[in-house]
């Protein structure tokens, strides 16, 4: 049993070549009587930027999807990544419980407000076990584990590898990285963000909870700390 404390695991495996100049370059051809090739020659960085900037501003978001992202994730339990797959417009592809044996040992999510109180973990961590020793005690009896699998827990971890276009990414923040959504998935999606401003810092420049941009629209389910939010998502 290996509980796991220092939150997801997130890299990125692949995105589109120089992903800023293909949506620009997309952009572009949709008002231009040039050729394609023409249009390669004559966007520059400093003409991507700013027409990126001004079709972002003016909410013409069908361009972002010719740039894609993929992401390698770890640690992070079947809770969150039931979460995650909610996103429709993405592919996935997940550790299988079905296939996949966890004999040996079963790593798992222990959240915060459990985690700080000795406690509270302490009988976590019991339960987990138990649940744990009677899968294996269900695969010795030659219980398939598909089969088995149904007494794993919902803090048990997984992994799973998420392809997004730059449209849906932005979607995907505006929902999961605001504090109104559960702890993990707003950690795992803050360090997706981090992830592609380093490749795409034009299009993620204000990509974040609705109050980066603007008001909170969360009405009265604010967390009433839109200034906090804006500088932290400024650090990303």
């Amino acid at each position: 049993m290996t509980p796991l404390r220092d939150g997801p695991r997130v890299s990125l495996l692949q995105y589109t070549p120089d992903p800023e100049r293909t949506v620009a370059l997309a952009a572009r051809l949709c008002y231009s009587d040039t050729g394609i090739e023409g249009l390669k020659e004559r966007l520059t960085e400093a003409s991507a930027r700013k027409l990126l900037k001004k079709i972002i501003k003016l909410g013409h978001f069908s361009v972002l999807e010719h740039a894609s992202f993929t992401f390698g994730i770890e640690g992070i339990s079947r809770a969150t990544s039931h979460q995650l797959v909610r996103h429709r417009i993405a592919s996935y592809s997940q550790q299988s419980q079905r296939y996949v044996a966890f004999r040996e040992r079963l790593e798992y999510i222990t959240p915060p407000t459990i985690g700080s109180d000795s406690e509270l973990r302490e009988r976590f961590d019991r339960m987990v076990a138990e649940l744990f020793e009677t899968y294996r005690w269900l695969l010795e009896r030659g219980i398939p584990q598909e089969d088995a699998r149904y007494i794993l827990p919902n803090a048990a971890e997984t992994k799973i590898i998420v392809t997004m276009n730059a449209r849906e990414l932005l979607h995907f923040f505006s929902l999961r990285c605001c504090e109104r959504a559960q702890w993990e998935i707003r950690e795992m999606a803050k360090r997706m963000l981090s992830l592609v401003k380093k490749v795409a810092p034009t299009i993620f420049e204000k990509a974040g909870p609705g109050c980066v941009r603007g008001r909170c629209p969360e009405g009265e389910m604010t967390c009433g700390r839109p200034d906090e939010i804006r500088e932290e998502f400024k650090r990303l």
